[in-house]
Protein backbone atom coordinates (compact mmCIF):
# COMPACT_ATOMS: atom_id res chain seq x y z
CA UNK A 1 0.00 0.00 0.00
CA UNK A 2 2.64 2.43 0.64
CA UNK A 3 4.98 1.49 -2.46
CA UNK A 4 1.60 2.37 -4.75
CA UNK A 5 1.37 5.66 -2.69
CA UNK A 6 4.67 6.51 -3.24
CA UNK A 7 4.21 5.30 -7.13
CA UNK A 8 1.80 8.07 -7.15
CA UNK A 9 3.37 10.75 -5.71
CA UNK A 10 6.36 10.40 -7.87
CA UNK A 11 3.88 10.06 -11.12
CA UNK A 12 2.72 13.66 -9.85
CA UNK A 13 5.62 14.95 -9.14
CA UNK A 14 7.39 14.06 -12.19
CA UNK A 15 6.01 16.34 -14.65
CA UNK A 16 6.83 19.20 -12.54
CA UNK A 17 10.15 17.96 -12.14
CA UNK A 18 11.36 17.16 -15.93
CA UNK A 19 9.77 20.90 -16.53
CA UNK A 20 11.89 22.51 -13.32
CA UNK A 21 14.84 20.43 -15.09
CA UNK A 22 14.28 21.64 -18.91
CA UNK A 23 13.45 25.29 -17.97
CA UNK A 24 15.77 26.40 -15.02
CA UNK A 25 18.14 23.51 -13.79
CA UNK A 26 19.56 22.61 -17.61
CA UNK A 27 19.57 26.60 -18.64
CA UNK A 28 21.15 28.00 -15.72
CA UNK A 29 24.02 25.00 -16.11
CA UNK A 30 24.34 25.92 -19.51
CA UNK A 31 24.47 29.83 -18.86
CA UNK A 32 27.18 28.92 -15.94
CA UNK A 33 29.32 27.24 -19.08
CA UNK A 34 28.94 29.60 -21.60
CA UNK A 35 30.37 32.68 -18.54
CA UNK A 36 33.59 30.61 -18.88
CA UNK A 37 33.54 31.18 -22.95
CA UNK A 38 34.32 33.23 -25.73
CA UNK A 39 30.64 32.52 -27.48
CA UNK A 40 29.98 34.90 -30.90
CA UNK A 41 26.93 34.98 -32.96
CA UNK A 42 25.39 31.97 -31.14
CA UNK A 43 27.75 29.64 -33.48
CA UNK A 44 28.42 26.16 -32.73
CA UNK A 45 31.79 27.12 -31.65
CA UNK A 46 32.55 28.10 -27.67
CA UNK A 47 35.62 28.72 -26.93
CA UNK A 48 36.72 28.39 -22.82
CA UNK A 49 38.85 30.91 -21.89
CA UNK A 50 38.42 30.79 -17.79
CA UNK A 51 37.72 33.73 -16.06
CA UNK A 52 38.29 36.55 -18.29
CA UNK A 53 34.55 37.41 -18.84
CA UNK A 54 34.39 37.96 -15.53
CA UNK A 55 37.55 39.75 -15.43
CA UNK A 56 36.12 41.81 -18.23
CA UNK A 57 33.01 42.61 -16.38
CA UNK A 58 34.97 44.01 -12.99
CA UNK A 59 36.46 46.65 -15.10
CA UNK A 60 34.16 47.48 -17.40
CA UNK A 61 32.38 50.92 -16.60
CA UNK A 62 28.93 50.37 -17.95
CA UNK A 63 28.96 47.47 -15.48
CA UNK A 64 29.79 50.20 -12.38
CA UNK A 65 26.90 52.35 -13.76
CA UNK A 66 24.52 49.77 -14.32
CA UNK A 67 25.08 48.66 -10.29
CA UNK A 68 24.20 52.39 -9.28
CA UNK A 69 21.37 52.66 -11.37
CA UNK A 70 20.09 49.04 -9.72
CA UNK A 71 20.74 50.91 -6.37
CA UNK A 72 18.98 54.12 -7.55
CA UNK A 73 16.11 51.73 -8.57
CA UNK A 74 15.82 49.92 -5.69
CA UNK A 75 15.70 53.35 -3.34
CA UNK A 76 12.72 54.43 -5.71
CA UNK A 77 10.91 51.89 -5.45
CA UNK A 78 11.65 51.37 -1.99
CA UNK A 79 10.18 54.54 -1.29
CA UNK A 80 7.95 55.71 -3.33
CA UNK A 81 6.09 52.32 -4.44
CA UNK A 82 6.24 51.06 -1.16
CA UNK A 83 5.43 54.77 0.28
CA UNK A 84 2.56 54.94 -1.78
CA UNK A 85 0.85 51.86 -1.79
CA UNK A 86 0.98 52.32 2.22
CA UNK A 87 -0.69 55.57 2.35
CA UNK A 88 -3.38 55.02 -0.29
CA UNK A 89 -4.40 51.81 1.39
CA UNK A 90 -4.30 53.73 4.79
CA UNK A 91 -6.41 56.65 3.16
CA UNK A 92 -8.54 53.94 1.24
CA UNK A 93 -9.40 51.81 4.03
CA UNK A 94 -10.65 54.55 5.84
CA UNK A 95 -13.32 55.48 2.64
CA UNK A 96 -16.88 54.13 3.31
CA UNK A 97 -18.57 54.82 -0.20
CA UNK A 98 -16.76 53.92 -3.70
CA UNK A 99 -14.39 51.58 -2.26
CA UNK A 100 -14.41 48.89 -4.76
CA UNK A 101 -13.63 51.85 -6.98
CA UNK A 102 -10.63 53.12 -5.68
CA UNK A 103 -9.22 49.74 -5.34
CA UNK A 104 -9.79 48.96 -8.60
CA UNK A 105 -8.83 52.32 -10.18
CA UNK A 106 -5.42 51.70 -8.33
CA UNK A 107 -5.13 48.09 -9.05
CA UNK A 108 -5.26 48.65 -13.26
CA UNK A 109 -1.87 49.55 -14.22
CA UNK A 110 -1.03 45.90 -12.99
CA UNK A 111 -2.96 44.40 -15.52
CA UNK A 112 -1.43 46.84 -18.49
CA UNK A 113 2.11 44.88 -19.93
CA UNK A 114 5.14 46.80 -19.01
CA UNK A 115 5.61 46.84 -22.86
CA UNK A 116 2.75 49.28 -23.00
CA UNK A 117 3.57 51.38 -20.19
CA UNK A 118 6.86 51.57 -21.53
CA UNK A 119 5.37 53.02 -25.26
CA UNK A 120 3.04 55.56 -23.18
CA UNK A 121 5.80 56.81 -21.65
CA UNK A 122 7.56 57.21 -23.98
CA UNK A 123 5.33 59.20 -26.16
CA UNK A 124 4.98 61.03 -22.95
CA UNK A 125 8.83 61.92 -22.84
CA UNK A 126 8.91 63.03 -26.73
CA UNK A 127 10.66 65.81 -27.48
CA UNK A 128 8.97 66.30 -30.85
CA UNK A 129 5.50 65.55 -29.95
CA UNK A 130 5.79 64.17 -26.46
CA UNK A 131 2.90 65.38 -24.08
CA UNK A 132 4.69 66.78 -21.85
CA UNK A 133 6.75 69.08 -24.48
CA UNK A 134 2.73 70.10 -25.94
CA UNK A 135 1.45 71.34 -22.71
CA UNK A 136 4.79 73.48 -22.30
CA UNK A 137 4.81 75.11 -25.57
CA UNK A 138 1.23 75.11 -25.18
CA UNK A 139 1.78 77.77 -22.12
CA UNK A 140 4.12 79.40 -24.32
CA UNK A 141 7.43 77.90 -23.25
CA UNK A 142 10.08 76.07 -24.98
CA UNK A 143 10.56 72.06 -26.01
CA UNK A 144 12.80 70.36 -23.09
CA UNK A 145 14.83 67.12 -23.94
CA UNK A 146 13.46 65.56 -20.82
CA UNK A 147 15.34 62.09 -21.61
CA UNK A 148 19.21 62.60 -21.18
CA UNK A 149 22.36 61.70 -19.56
CA UNK A 150 21.32 63.08 -15.89
CA UNK A 151 17.55 62.08 -16.07
CA UNK A 152 17.14 58.98 -17.97
CA UNK A 153 16.99 56.45 -15.01
CA UNK A 154 15.08 58.66 -13.44
CA UNK A 155 12.24 59.16 -15.60
CA UNK A 156 12.51 55.19 -16.72
CA UNK A 157 11.85 55.07 -12.80
CA UNK A 158 7.95 56.71 -12.78
CA UNK A 159 6.58 54.13 -14.69
CA UNK A 160 8.24 51.06 -12.95
CA UNK A 161 7.21 52.69 -9.69
CA UNK A 162 3.57 53.67 -11.27
CA UNK A 163 2.79 49.88 -12.36
CA UNK A 164 3.32 48.09 -9.10
CA UNK A 165 1.76 50.34 -6.76
CA UNK A 166 -1.50 49.05 -7.10
CA UNK A 167 -0.15 45.45 -6.48
CA UNK A 168 1.30 46.51 -3.29
CA UNK A 169 -1.92 48.39 -2.44
CA UNK A 170 -4.02 44.96 -2.67
CA UNK A 171 -1.31 43.60 -0.29
CA UNK A 172 -1.56 46.40 2.04
CA UNK A 173 -5.58 46.97 1.90
CA UNK A 174 -6.43 43.24 2.10
CA UNK A 175 -3.51 43.07 5.74
CA UNK A 176 -4.82 45.88 7.59
CA UNK A 177 -8.56 44.77 6.66
CA UNK A 178 -6.94 41.78 8.94
CA UNK A 179 -6.20 43.71 11.68
CA UNK A 180 -9.21 43.33 14.84
CA UNK A 181 -11.50 46.30 14.66
CA UNK A 182 -11.58 46.17 18.49
CA UNK A 183 -8.23 48.05 18.47
CA UNK A 184 -9.31 50.83 16.54
CA UNK A 185 -12.17 51.16 18.77
CA UNK A 186 -9.92 51.12 22.15
CA UNK A 187 -7.84 54.06 20.45
CA UNK A 188 -10.64 55.62 19.34
CA UNK A 189 -12.11 55.40 22.71
CA UNK A 190 -8.62 56.95 24.11
CA UNK A 191 -8.78 60.31 21.63
CA UNK A 192 -6.06 59.06 19.15
CA UNK A 193 -5.85 60.61 16.04
CA UNK A 194 -6.00 59.32 12.51
CA UNK A 195 -2.38 60.00 11.79
CA UNK A 196 -1.56 58.74 15.17
CA UNK A 197 -3.69 55.62 14.30
CA UNK A 198 -1.63 54.70 10.92
CA UNK A 199 1.71 55.16 12.81
CA UNK A 200 1.39 53.49 15.52
CA UNK A 201 -1.39 50.84 15.12
CA UNK A 202 -1.43 50.23 11.27
CA UNK A 203 2.20 49.98 10.46
CA UNK A 204 3.57 48.27 13.25
CA UNK A 205 0.71 45.62 13.02
CA UNK A 206 1.59 45.30 9.00
CA UNK A 207 4.93 44.35 10.04
CA UNK A 208 5.20 41.37 8.51
CA UNK A 209 3.54 42.05 5.09
CA UNK A 210 5.68 44.99 5.14
CA UNK A 211 8.73 42.62 5.12
CA UNK A 212 7.21 40.19 2.31
CA UNK A 213 6.64 43.33 0.06
CA UNK A 214 9.80 44.90 0.45
CA UNK A 215 11.47 41.58 -0.07
CA UNK A 216 9.52 41.30 -3.07
CA UNK A 217 10.39 44.75 -4.38
CA UNK A 218 14.12 44.68 -4.07
CA UNK A 219 14.39 41.06 -5.45
CA UNK A 220 11.78 42.65 -8.33
CA UNK A 221 14.27 45.43 -9.30
CA UNK A 222 16.89 42.74 -10.35
CA UNK A 223 14.27 41.34 -12.76
CA UNK A 224 12.97 44.82 -14.27
CA UNK A 225 13.59 45.05 -18.22
CA UNK A 226 10.59 45.98 -20.33
CA UNK A 227 10.04 49.77 -19.07
CA UNK A 228 13.65 50.26 -19.12
CA UNK A 229 14.00 48.73 -22.87
CA UNK A 230 11.30 50.65 -24.61
CA UNK A 231 12.07 54.10 -22.77
CA UNK A 232 15.45 54.74 -22.67
CA UNK A 233 16.80 51.29 -24.19
CA UNK A 234 19.73 51.86 -21.47
CA UNK A 235 20.48 55.28 -23.05
CA UNK A 236 21.42 57.68 -23.72
CA UNK A 237 25.29 56.85 -23.85
CA UNK A 238 24.84 53.92 -21.19
CA UNK A 239 23.56 56.24 -18.92
CA UNK A 240 20.28 54.64 -17.29
CA UNK A 241 22.00 50.81 -18.08
CA UNK A 242 20.45 47.99 -15.67
CA UNK A 243 22.04 44.74 -15.60
CA UNK A 244 19.47 43.41 -17.58
CA UNK A 245 19.40 45.66 -20.51
CA UNK A 246 23.18 45.68 -20.87
CA UNK A 247 22.68 41.44 -21.05
CA UNK A 248 20.72 41.35 -23.52
CA UNK A 249 22.40 44.21 -25.69
CA UNK A 250 25.54 42.07 -24.85
CA UNK A 251 23.94 39.49 -26.14
CA UNK A 252 21.67 39.64 -28.89
CA UNK A 253 22.70 43.60 -31.07
CA UNK A 254 26.60 42.86 -29.95
CA UNK A 255 26.75 39.08 -29.99
CA UNK A 256 28.70 38.03 -27.08
CA UNK A 257 26.72 35.43 -25.68
CA UNK A 258 29.54 34.56 -22.97
CA UNK A 259 30.13 38.14 -21.70
CA UNK A 260 26.36 38.03 -21.29
CA UNK A 261 26.11 34.86 -19.90
CA UNK A 262 28.49 36.21 -16.97
CA UNK A 263 26.25 39.30 -16.23
CA UNK A 264 23.17 37.09 -15.73
CA UNK A 265 25.16 34.87 -13.47
CA UNK A 266 26.07 37.92 -11.33
CA UNK A 267 22.50 39.13 -11.25
CA UNK A 268 21.68 35.97 -10.30
CA UNK A 269 24.08 35.90 -7.81
CA UNK A 270 23.55 39.87 -6.52
CA UNK A 271 19.97 39.16 -6.51
CA UNK A 272 19.99 36.15 -4.13
CA UNK A 273 22.69 37.62 -1.91
CA UNK A 274 20.77 40.72 -1.83
CA UNK A 275 17.45 39.47 -0.65
CA UNK A 276 18.46 36.60 1.51
CA UNK A 277 20.93 39.30 3.41
CA UNK A 278 17.52 41.69 3.35
CA UNK A 279 15.11 38.75 4.89
CA UNK A 280 17.77 38.38 7.62
CA UNK A 281 17.90 41.63 8.30
CA UNK A 282 14.22 42.43 8.44
CA UNK A 283 12.87 39.10 10.45
CA UNK A 284 16.10 40.33 13.18
CA UNK A 285 13.84 43.15 13.27
CA UNK A 286 10.55 41.05 14.09
CA UNK A 287 11.87 39.13 16.72
CA UNK A 288 13.73 41.94 18.06
CA UNK A 289 10.16 44.05 18.21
Amino acid sequence: MKSKRQRTAILFLLPAVVLLICFMIYPLGKTIYYSFTAWYNFSAVQTFIGLKNYKDLIRDPVVRTALRNTAILMAGVLLFQIGFALILAILVDGVRHCFKFFRTIYFFPIVISATAIGLMFTLIYKYEYGLLNYFITLFGGEKQVWINERTSIYLALIPVVWQYVGFYFVIFLTGISNISSDIYESAMLDGIRPVQKAVYITVPMLRSVLTSSIVLVVSGCFKVFDIIFMVTNGGPLDSSQLLSTYMYQKAFARGNGGYASSIAIVMIVLGVAVTSVLRKMLQGGEEDA
